[in-house]
């Protein structure tokens, strides 16, 4: 019987050729084909999210540079397992004249004592070492360990990267055999088609993680149709497998049957709606049938940023301690907070600014995945990320006229500027509105005399 292999490590590069990301390192004349054309290796380390190809980049510049290849994980193993280590790469040198590159895994998991254990080494030349962290190094790595590795970020996928590692996972699952036809008892190969809205659901729902991608598509494959029709047999992954295994089954969970819901919706769309006496009959006639005060005081907070928000900023203060003001006294005398809390929220200036804006921003996070942060607004408290030009440019507010540096950016580069925050003249919000126009001229000027 097969050994069970994942989808991602049937897939792991076994050339440089095929390995997928990474460019700015491994194009022409980048910094890691440099170092591979010359042959002079050195150690470093790779800092970059999971499903980058850390450990797959490891292996292929060991299996270019001729090196025997060593991995140790730095959550399983310690300085025991640095000194065996030690030892195998020092006995092939002896017998084989080869050197050796040893790959450290989360190597951010090592203590100080147990990252110390590799610098003899590093520096005699024992083994080249690669290490391999999610962390950022400056803050979980020795000095004494960087200043002898260069650092290297690795960066999420892009779409197009990821559209190629998803394709060749469908390849690779079209080698796998299919279920047997009705009609036929031999095992025949089987075309594997993705729908288009479900590789695009596939690959928003990586993030830039191949392995995720892989794993999704993985895990798809198992709700794919078979369509008997085609010829040859064709088996399809529809875009609603892929949401099945991206966002998992939803079942709504039914605490008190459908007029729950419908007296909840009740309160809800009453406080909306201004009408404190409706607010108050469907919060006292809830409470009066036994539904938990708790859960009703959190409905509180959330209709206080929801429905009114900036408009009046007292009103989540207002829910907040009517929901502590229960915890202290409980029932009956707590309710007695959270119909004060209803009844203001209710006669409350109504603005759902905030909340269109938090809605607005997550479907475009969800759309266009994780864009990195702009260098200048990093910040830069070791010296690996200065010379690396964290924070290089970034204009501190308070030194400029009316605290407001015009015409900075702080959005992520390769994002246009959005304006999601959309006050209405109601409450605070006409004041916040006014505000808002007025450091959009300044903006407005200085990117002007820029030109």
């Amino acid at each position: 019987m097969a050994v069970y292999r994942p989808l991602s490590d049937r897939l792991r590069p076994s050339t440089l050729k095929d390995y997928v990301g990474q460019t700015h390192l491994l194009g022409a004349k980048r910094a890691l084909s440099r170092m591979l054309d010359s042959g002079s290796l050195h150690s470093m380390i790779f800092w970059g999210p999971p499903g980058v190809g850390k450990t797959t980049l490891a292996r292929l510049i060991a299996q270019q540079s001729e090196l025997q290849f060593i991995s140790m994980s730095a959550v399983l193993g310690g300085v025991k397992e640095v000194r065996a280590a030690v030892e195998q790469a020092q006995l092939h040198r002896e017998q084989f004249k080869q050197g050796t590159l040893l790959f450290v895994d989360e190597v951010h998991r090592f203590n100080k004592s147990q990252q110390d254990a590799f610098l003899p080494y590093v520096e005699d030349g024992t083994f080249i070492f690669i290490g391999a962290t999610t962390e950022n190094p400056s803050f979980e790595l020795n000095n004494a360990l960087l200043s002898r590795a260069r650092v290297y970020v690795l960066r999420p996928l892009e779409d197009d990267e990821l559209a190629r590692v998803l394709e060749n996972g469908r390849k690779e699952l079209e080698k796998i055999p299919p279920p047997l036809s009705s009609e036929s008892q031999e095992v025949q190969r089987v075309e594997l088609e993705i729908e288009e809205r479900a590789k695009s659901l596939f690959i928003s729902a990586a993030d830039g993680d191949a392995r995720r991608l892989l794993n999704y598509l993985e895990q798809a494959y198992d709700f794919a149709e078979l369509d008997e029709s085609a010829m040859p047999e064709r088996m399809i992954i529809t875009y609603q497998a892929c949401q099945e295994v991206v966002q998992g089954g939803v079942r709504r969970f039914d605490k008190g049957g459908e007029a729950f819901y419908d007296q909840i919706s009740a309160l809800h769309k009453s406080i909306r709606g201004s009408d404190p006496n409706a607010a108050l009959y469907w919060l006292v006639r809830m409470l009066d049938g036994g539904v938990d005060a708790r859960y009703l005081a959190r409905r509180l907070i959330r209709m206080a940023s929801e429905e009114i928000g900036n408009a009046d900023p007292k009103a989540l203060q207002i829910a907040v301690n009517a929901a502590q003001a229960y915890e202290r006294l409980g029932s009956p005398e707590g309710d007695l907070a959270l119909a004060h809390a209803a009844s203001y929220l209710a006669v409350a200036p109504k603005s759902n600014a905030a909340y269109m804006a938090y809605k607005a921003v997550l479907a475009d996070i969800k759309a266009h995945g994780s864009y990195e942060v702009p260098l200048h607004l990093r910040n830069a408290p070791t010296k690996l990320m200065a010379e690396m030009d964290y924070g290089k440019g970034y204009r501190y507010a308070h030194d400029e006229p009316e605290a407001f540096a015009a015409g900075e950016s702080y959005f992520p580069d390769d994002m246009p500027e959005q304006s999601y925050y959309q006050p209405v003249e109601r409450g605070l919000e006409i004041k916040i509105s006014a505000k808002m126009k007025h450091l959009d001229e300044l903006n407005r000027q200085a990117i002007y005399k820029r030109r």
